[in-house]
């Protein structure tokens, strides 16, 4: 007989079966290679390229116009190799994540690799905030506009606490690294979400890509309200976990309510977030509240909500009482005008510059095509109406109509609905069964477009967001002087100028109003004599002057883009002010009013 005495076709045709089950179809081996390959590869090209960058290059597009080659190669290997990974459904979990963070080193490590101090100036001043609560052992007294931080300190009092344990000088350390931690701590929230309505990998993990794609809004620097954001997502997470619909419930199995030490863990997030951030808290209710309103859901979700809800009304009643009533009249205005929250926003005396109005509507569209291609899985993809992802997405859509947030309203809601809009998105993209390979090709353009969209929005302000170290000995030496003198900037883009807030009062020209502004742009010096009408010898004014301010000017257009220069040009000539210290990058002057003696 030809037969092998030991193994019959029948036992021979399952060995054949079981082998292509462990190694796939044809080729899976090499795309399983290349896959592992292309993450090393790509993160060490990442790193090479940012070697010799010229940040001095940087204009209109910020970092976008310094980056080598070399970086976008590397970007688009590692989407490459994440949809080569996403094509075979036996790799491993490890591998999904580990693309996944690469992704957020690429996008938030960079900056912080790049420049030789802290990014943006609301960073620097969060950190005189922390430094502030230690200093004064608690509340800052003599705070001022940042008085709005005492009311609601959570966040600060954790970092002083943190800084006194550790043993640490200073909260500079923690930020410079903040955007590429928060952003790896919010993955795990994230996964738990998408977990929570469905249990295909390849959803869960696309999703997740998705979101770090399209995350342009950059609320993930040192500050309340990405550490807000955080506990939000978070609570989120085991809200979506413990409803009816949960995918991670056994299959039968009949929904109950909390259990108590779950709910007392939802409440003491709660009460961290209230107590940290005046805005999240809202947001944070009306997700609660769109979660609620499928009658299956309110088992779970009104103890909840009502938490919330009892908890912010207590203590905007008590600790942000001061801050509540002295504007309750213009959130009452705010409420019969949704139009102009919708679009508010400073005016712009000058021109902003051509690329960031490029920037601008990249932006928009970019949060245009999210939201439309989550309308388009709500519309195709039926299961995912049985999810509360859809509400989550809905739910920020009442305070963007509310209230206009200093002019970002906007902005934030699209932040708090990208979670739930970039899994709607994900099932457009990964929801598939035949020929994975191809279709995770076809996937591929639109991550890279993603990805393009992302880093405009991300990367285009840099010029104004990046300080050299001359910019940060001009901000000591300004923070150093005489308590009690006014320090007067045209805008918040000045390293550590908030240092000592609690000696130092701050003007800062570009929030003044509007007719103050005209005036400072038709004539400079008279349109400062106004503010410097009290300076004296004993308490003189400090007028700084940098490179990033007037790179805020021209990218933004909030103030023309000469006024530095003109300042510049006319203030060593006006009686009354003196030079008292100037590098490469800034100028600082004292001005001592001359009509009280202290003129020079």
């Amino acid at each position: 007989m030809d037969e092998h005495p030991t193994l019959t076709s029948g036992r021979l045709g399952a060995l054949v079966s079981a082998t292509a089950r462990r190694t796939g179809p044809p080729g899976t081996a090499q795309r399983q290679w290349c896959a592992r390959v292309a993450l090393p590869v790509a993160l060490a090209l990442w790193l090479a390229s940012l070697r010799g960058v010229d940040l001095t290059g940087m204009a209109d597009l910020g970092l976008l116009q310094v980056l080598p080659v070399l970086f976008w190669v590397a970007l688009g290997l590692l989407a490459l190799g994440f949809c080569l990974a996403l094509s075979d459904r036996r790799t491993a979990n490890g591998w999904f994540a580990a693309y996944v963070l690469g992704l957020v080193a690429v996008i938030h490590a960079t900056p912080t690799l790049l420049y030789p101090t802290l990014r943006y100036g609301w960073a620097w001043k969060h950190v005189a905030i922390v430094d502030a609560v230690i200093r004064n052992d608690g509340r800052v007294p003599n705070a001022g506009k940042l008085d709005l931080y005492n009311q609601w300190p959570g966040f600060f009092h954790l970092n002083a606490f943190f800084l006194q344990v550790t043993g640490l000088e200073s909260s500079q350390s923690i930020a410079v690294w903040t955007p590429p931690v928060f952003n790896a701590l919010l993955l795990a929230p994230l996964l738990l979400i998408y977990r929570a309505v469905t249990r295909d990998r390849r959803l869960i993990w696309g999703a997740a890509w998705v979101y770090y794609s399209c995350s342009w809004v950059g609320q993930d620097y040192f500050a309340p309200q990405a550490f807000a954001f955080l506990l939000f997502v978070t609570l989120i997470a085991l809200v979506l976990a413990q409803l009816p619909s949960s995918a991670r419930r056994p299959p039968g199995s009949t929904p109950t309510g909390w259990p108590l030490g779950r709910l007392v863990i939802v409440l003491l997030i709660e009460g961290v977030v209230i107590c940290s951030h005046p805005l999240t808290p809202l947001m944070m209710i009306s997700a609660l509240v769109a979660l609620s309103l499928p009658r299956r859901n309110r088992r779970v979700m009104l103890p909840v909500a009502a938490g919330a809800v009892l908890l912010t009304a207590a203590w905007d009643a008590t600790v942000a009482k001061p801050y509540v009533s002295s504007n309750l009249h213009q959130f009452l205005g705010a409420l019969v005008q949704p139009d102009a929250n919708v679009v508010s926003g400073l005016a712009a005396l000058g021109t902003a510059a051509p690329g960031q109005v490029q920037v601008s509507w990249i932006d928009r569209g970019l949060s245009a095509a999210v939201f439309l291609l989550a309308a388009v899985a709500f519309l195709t993809r039926s299961w995912t109406r049985r999810t509360g992802l859809p509400l989550l997405v809905l739910a920020p859509l009442p305070l963007l109509v509310a209230n206009a947030y200093g002019g970002e309203m906007i902005f934030r809601a699209y932040l708090f609905a990208l979670p739930a809009a970039a899994f709607l998105v994900a099932t457009l993209f990964f929801q598939w069964g035949r020929r994975p390979l191809l279709r995770s090709l076809a996937v591929y353009p639109v991550l890279l477009a993603l990805l393009g969209g992302l880093l405009f929005g991300y990367y285009g302000k840099e010029a104004a967001n990046y300080f050299t170290k001359d910019e940060v000995a001009a901000g000591r030496f300004v923070t150093a002087t005489r308590p009690g003198s006014l320090i007067v900037s045209l805008t918040s883009a000045v390293p550590g100028l908030d240092a000592y807030y609690d000696k130092h009062p701050h003007l800062q020209l570009d929030q003044q109003e509007l007719s103050d502004r005209r005036r400072l742009v038709r004539d400079p010096l008279a349109g400062l004599e106004p503010f410097l009408a009290h300076a004296t010898a004993a308490k003189p004014a400090y007028i700084v002057l940098s490179r990033a301010q007037a790179a805020e000017c021209y990218l933004n257009g909030t103030l023309p883009a000469d006024l530095v220069q003109r300042l510049e040009s006319e203030i060593p000539k006006a009686r009354g002010f003196v030079t008292v210290y100037r590098n490469k990058d800034a100028v600082v002057y004292r001005y001592e009013n001359p009509s009280k003696g202290g003129g020079r």
